[in-house]
């Protein structure tokens, strides 16, 4: 029989994520960042294609977007509601990662896979980001489905996409948890009669 890792899975187990519009300052410094990034780029990576890129958002870029995210959708003839939400994670943000899927040409690994691999690393990040004791959050939102917005933003080119924007900081509340999937009703064991 394996050994069990007890610790990881009771952090498993209580695993939650917390609303990134209640943290606050302090945030990971740059080394405290570093670190985590490390860890969490231990994720398949499909033959080292690393189909994905970061970039680390600091307290001024989150101005910026927040701006550009709103004149997106005032392009777009975005209602008040659409704008705020656009605006939102933006304007409170202090510490993110976002996570840019960025297939690469391949014979071998497909587009699909590779997109997959994007997600992989946001949860790994959101991941190892709680383990070390920090608030973390994914987070997406309309602006990070809008190709024009993630090409002046984030600088997408054809073909890339915003897999998740992951904020980090320090979470000024604890959040009980929320209704999990059942299991009986989601997982099916075996095929059944051929």
């Amino acid at each position: 029989m394996p050994d069990k890792n007890t610790a990881a899975l009771d952090f498993l187990a209580s695993r939650l994520s917390q609303p990134a519009k209640m943290f606050r300052p302090p945030v990971p410094s740059h080394e405290e960042l570093a670190a985590m990034l490390h860890l969490a780029l231990r994720v398949p990576d499909h033959g080292k294609l690393e189909p994905w890129r970061l970039i680390v958002l600091e307290r001024a870029d989150f101005t910026r977007l927040a701006d550009l995210a709103e004149a997106r959708g005032r392009e777009m003839g975005a209602d008040a509601e659409k704008l705020d939400k656009g605006r939102g994670q933006f304007d409170r943000g202090h510490l993110a990662v976002a996570v840019i899927s960025a297939p690469k040409a391949s014979d071998k690994i497909p587009v699909e896979e590779q997109v997959l691999s994007a997600g992989a690393l946001c949860m790994s990040l959101l991941m190892v980001a709680t383990a070390s004791g920090w608030g973390a959050n994914w987070l997406s939102g309309w602006p990070a489905h809008d190709a024009e917005f993630c090409a002046r933003a984030f600088g997408c080119k054809d073909g890339e996409t915003v897999a998740g924007i992951i904020h980090i900081g320090t979470s000024a509340h604890e959040f009980p948890d929320r209704p999990r999937p059942d299991p009986a009703r989601v997982v099916q064991w075996g095929l059944g009669p051929a």
